[in-house]
């Protein structure tokens, strides 16, 4: 079955930078388009970021455009957010996202 497990979240300093990654498996990978979902204390999910299959294509929400890169590896099976600038505002756990299923997610803290 559909597995998701993010990892590489943690408590960083505002203007810190942290990479997260889902590691998939249980479907093919490389077919399918893959999101970043966050959620806030208090706060409903919020959606940060689409890969195309192809890599070729990445949006972004307007909070996070500019400081947030998705990637994508194919051959390992895995999703990356690398987040820099980080803000109070990114606290959040990050969950990454395929069709509406999600993992465990990951926490990431951002405050001094």
């Amino acid at each position: 079955q559909v597995q998701l497990v993010e990892s590489g979240g943690g408590l960083v300093q505002p203007g810190g930078s942290l990479r997260l990654s889902c590691a998939a498996s249980g479907f093919t990978f490389s077919a399918y388009a893959m999101s970043w979902v966050r959620q806030a204390p208090g706060k409903g999910l919020e959606w940060v970021s689409t890969i195309s299959t192809g890599i070729s294509n990445t949006y972004y929400a307007a909070s996070v455009k500019g400081r947030f890169t998705v990637s994508r590896d194919n051959a390992k099976n895995t999703l990356y957010l690398q987040m820099n600038s980080l803000k109070p505002e990114d606290t959040a756990v990050y969950y990454c996202q395929l069709e509406g299923r999600r993992g465990q997610g990951t926490q990431v803290t951002v405050s001094s």
